[in-house]
């Protein structure tokens, strides 16, 4: 049974002025940026407020001045799931009850941050209530459709992703749960999809790095995306999936060979990965400036060149050459 999770979901990164306050002329026009494309809408979504547009360092106030302008721009138009991660789990649960109130489709939920015990030490199979209850405590307040974006300490092959057991405790504890993003490397996708298919409920594998999404639709797990690819790169992406879904293994093969998997490879570096993502959306000239709020860091000037070289060479349109050099 298909869910709100088994769709292909823009993880919406946000432009920022200068002074790093939100752009939101900027970001009206960067969201009609798959809310007009008619091959996106067909199968697509939007996850608002994700750890690509820097949930972690807005207020309530801004990440619900965020869905408002989301929702003015897509809602009847995309589904709209949107992010509730805050730094307590009492101000999360309100976040998601803002999520409710402004009609969204779904709530997003990232673990806990701040001290070591729940981030990077984090034993998820042994105290997986770390973060469950954190959910449970969300699905209360509004029981609508949950997608994870499930990370944390794992080692080997599960890293940076939660473990099997703890995801399949999870699932099985919040019914509500409809999909599961794979923040995985290709060992741990497998055994985790392999997992979720043994549910006795369709729980939607939502292949995360597109850098793997070939080897995905190859080994049929995948029921839908979100991944913050779609920010930069959404026609080569909409064109091999598209290839993909009519079993035109020859059509997936040149789009992916030609470029894309390069493209892909260079931004899928999991420490620079959201930096890399605004950088090709600002090459694109789909955003004004590539910068984030700090403490993430500013693009150095040899990825912006490189990732402009591999957007040119997926033909993909971008902005002069004399815009790219960087102002520090």
């Amino acid at each position: 049974m298909k869910t709100v999770g088994h769709r292909r979901y823009v993880a919406a990164l946000l432009p920022m002025n200068r002074d790093m306050t939100i752009d939101e002329q900027a970001y009206r026009r960067f969201l009609r940026h798959f809310v007009d494309d008619k091959e996106f809408v067909k199968e697509g979504g939007l996850c608002v407020n994700p750890e690509a547009a820097e949930i972690f360092y807005l207020t309530r106030a801004e990440k619900r001045r965020v869905l408002e302008i989301s929702m003015e721009e897509a809602h009847g138009k995309l589904p709209v799931i949107a992010g509730t991660w805050a730094i307590t789990t009492a101000e999360t649960v309100e976040t998601a009850k803002d999520c409710k109130a402004l009609g969204v489709d779904g709530i997003f939920v990232t673990p806990p941050g701040g001290a070591q015990d729940v981030t990077s030490c984090w034993d998820a199979d042994q105290y997986p209530e770390i973060w469950l209850d954190q959910i449970k405590e969300q699905d209360r307040a509004v029981d609508l459709p949950i997608v994870t974006h499930p990370v944390g300490g794992a080692k080997p092959p599960f890293y940076p992703g939660l473990p099997l057991a703890a995801t399949l405790r999870i699932c099985k504890e919040v019914p509500n749960i409809v999909g599961w993003k794979m923040t995985y490397t290709y060992e741990g996708f497998r055994l985790i999809a392999k997992g979720l298919r043994g549910l006795d409920r369709d729980v939607a594998v939502m292949g995360a790095l597109a850098s793997r999404f070939h080897e995905y639709r190859l080994t049929n797990m995948f029921d839908g995306t979100l991944s913050g690819f779609w920010n930069f790169a959404k026609e080569p992406m909409l064109t091999h999936l598209d290839a993909w879904d009519r079993r035109d293994l020859e059509g997936a093969c040149k789009v992916w060979d030609r470029g894309l998997a390069d493209l892909q490879d260079y931004i899928a570096d999991m420490g620079r990965l959201h930096i890399r993502y605004k950088t090709a959306t600002w090459l694109r000239g789909l955003i004004p400036n590539p910068y984030m709020r700090p403490p993430m860091p500013k693009p150095m000037q040899s990825e912006v060149d490189t990732i402009y070289r591999l957007l040119k060479n997926l033909n993909l349109s971008v902005i002069h050459a004399s815009e790219t050099r960087l102002s520090h």
